[in-house]
């Protein structure tokens, strides 16, 4: 038991490092504000709540003394207590005020969640796309605490977070200042009662905490295993999606593979742990709620209960009756808050601590990317300082190679598969992780083209540009590229919207990463296999398209293929020594 409070407490730790920047923003005066206001209504609820119960009070007990005017009043208009100085309102101004108040607290609320959530989404995205924590997180899950389903938790846990947590935390506040508020009512109302010969003051509301005090061991006892089958329900129903959107996003592979009924069988899989994981919430859910169910049934007549004897020996009147089971039910209710609360608290915890995990992944993903080969900017040259390439697992591709490479005359570098050549690519480019040396990239533009482009959601010409804006190249300058790379039926619809990477074949789809190059004019253009899926006499139009257009650009390619090899200067990867060498080099 002890563990699983500890971990609540971690979970309020976790929370607070999530919220806080939030309340500590630029935005933090709204948001505190809104806070503020959210508070005082929910305090003033509470205080409508007390009013009520004494309402309670004077109400039956006209009623039991056939005081109709009295009674009328206290529906409808208000009653003047002798020996108060302030007349109790009536019913109606009394239901008016807490419909008014519960509404606008409501509403409030909703408004700083969609703020909250604003914020901190853009918060951790911006975490997330930055120092390409996002691509380094998916190298190496092991060594940089990965996690499963990172648009999940941006998407979701985020939404229930702010909600939840908004939720529980206002819950908790009202519940305390009700504790607090009705403890002194109940003591004041309950009388003494004399028990083994000691006279007991107040014990009703003895009788409430020892009630409540039963109610939550009990409930925690048998809800705690809650907490990790709730986190592992979040990751299985996200691993579930993710498999249905790769479905969706691979069709024509799946089709070509005809792998339906494989990717059946992997659903089905992925789909029975929801169901296994599910069965096992149930049945310990089961026998939560039969023991808080049963605990709230007995709590609705245990104070009843209690208090009649003194009500049959005319020590308290008809009012009493009904204002002390009323008060006993505000003072055990909040003392059993985390009985009621229990199944919301499982699930807040799970959430906070799949967003924490989150946050830390990022924050690692993000330190990654001072490691590494670093990557500088200068000179004239492509040069390689004492490089060495890893990969995840520790594993060497190259060591301690250096090369430097003049601008001008095409570079092509070649070698068996799985020596490093797109690690290389990588690391020219500045983003792998794995590894020691410098890489020194010229001075001026350069553009990456890896084998498999990347095509966002959008209008044709939003894919052509990736990623520079729509507004920044004329739709005449994305025309004239489409027809040079011999596309000419895309080049009347830059504004049909389509999934491009699904309607394109692989070979356009390469022909139109080649038109960003000819509309980027970069000073330097690396290739990964970029024109693998063109024909021989495609690709070798596609080669000469790039000299003729971009003459002074510098195409560095990876490359198995005969055409492209025929020309320009050579850096072979020699698989076996794991090294850099060229033609020259070679022979020395």
């Amino acid at each position: 038991m002890r563990r699983s409070m500890t971990s609540f407490f971690i979970g309020a730790r976790e929370a607070w490092v999530l919220a806080k920047p939030y309340f500590w923003s630029e935005e933090r005066w709204g948001a505190r504000g809104l806070l503020a206001a959210i508070v005082a209504l929910n305090l003033i609820m509470v205080a409508l709540n007390v009013v009520l119960n004494y309402w309670t009070n004077d109400f039956f007990n006209a009623i039991q003394q056939y005081r109709l005017h009295d009674t009328l009043n206290l529906l409808f208009l208000y009653l003047r207590i002798p020996g108060s100085t302030l007349p109790m309102p009536g019913f109606c101004a009394l239901a008016v005020s807490y419909i008014v108040t519960a509404v606008y607290a409501f509403y409030l609320n909703q408004m700083l969640q969609i703020h909250w959530r604003q914020w901190i989404t853009r918060h951790f995205v911006r975490n997330w796309l930055s120092d390409r924590a996002y691509y380094n997180i998916s190298l190496s899950p092991s060594t940089l605490r990965g996690i499963d389903n990172p648009d999940q938790r941006i998407s979701n846990d985020l939404a229930d977070f702010t909600t939840n947590t908004l939720s529980l935390g206002l819950d908790l506040m009202s519940n305390i200042v009700t504790l607090f508020s009705f403890i002194f009512v109940l003591y004041a109302i309950s009388g003494s009662i004399r028990l083994f010969g000691v006279n007991i003051p107040g014990y009703m509301l003895w009788v409430a905490l020892i009630y409540s005090a039963i109610g939550t061991a009990f409930t925690h006892l048998i809800g705690r295993k809650l907490i990790p089958l709730s986190f592992h329900q979040q990751r299985v129903e996200a691993d579930f999606r993710y498999n249905l959107v790769r479905v969706r996003d691979n069709p024509e592979a799946i089709a070509l593979y005809r792998g339906e009924a494989e990717e059946e069988i992997n659903l089905r899989e992925h789909f029975l742990a929801i169901r296994n994981n599910w069965w096992a919430i149930m049945r310990r859910t089961k026998m939560l709620n039969f023991f808080t169910v049963g605990f709230n049934q007995i709590a609705n007549i245990f104070p009843t209960a209690v208090v009649l004897p003194r009500y049959f020996a005319h020590q308290i009147g008809f009012g009493g009756l009904s204002q002390i089971p009323q008060a006993f039910g505000q003072v055990q209710g909040a003392l059993s808050w985390i009985i009621t609360s229990y199944p919301n608290l499982v699930t807040w915890r799970a959430t906070v601590s799949r967003l924490h995990g989150f946050q830390e992944a990022v924050a690692a993903g993000r330190a990654a990317c001072l490691s590494g080969p670093s990557s500088a900017e200068g000179g004239a040259n492509l040069t390689f300082e004492n490089l060495t390439l890893s990969l995840p697992d520790g594993r060497r591709l190259i060591q301690n190679a250096s090369l430097s490479l003049p601008p001008g005359e095409p570079i092509i570098l070649t070698g068996p598969s799985g020596a490093g050549k797109t690690t290389l690519f990588r690391a020219i480019a500045g983003i792998w992780p794995f590894g020691a040396g410098t890489v020194t990239r010229p001075t001026g533009s350069a553009l990456f083209l890896p084998q498999r482009p990347y095509f966002p959601i959008g209008s044709l010409k939003r894919t052509v540009v990736y990623p520079s804006l729509e507004s920044e190249v004329p739709d005449e300058a994305v025309r004239d590229a489409l027809i040079a790379v011999e596309l000419p039926q895309l080049a009347e619809h830059l504004t049909n919207v389509q999934n491009w990477a699904q309607v394109l074949s692989g070979g356009e789809q390469q022909r139109l990463a080649i038109a960003r190059a000819l509309i980027a004019k970069p000073d330097w253009l690396f290739l990964d296999e970029a024109l693998s899926a063109l024909d021989g006499p495609l690709a070798a139009r596609i080669e000469a398209l790039l000299r003729d257009q971009l003459p002074q650009t510098t195409v560095v390619a990876i490359t198995h293929r005969g055409v492209t090899a025929a020309s320009g200067r050579h850096v072979t990867m020699s698989s076996d020594r794991l090294a850099l060498t060229t033609p020259e080099l070679a022979g020395e």
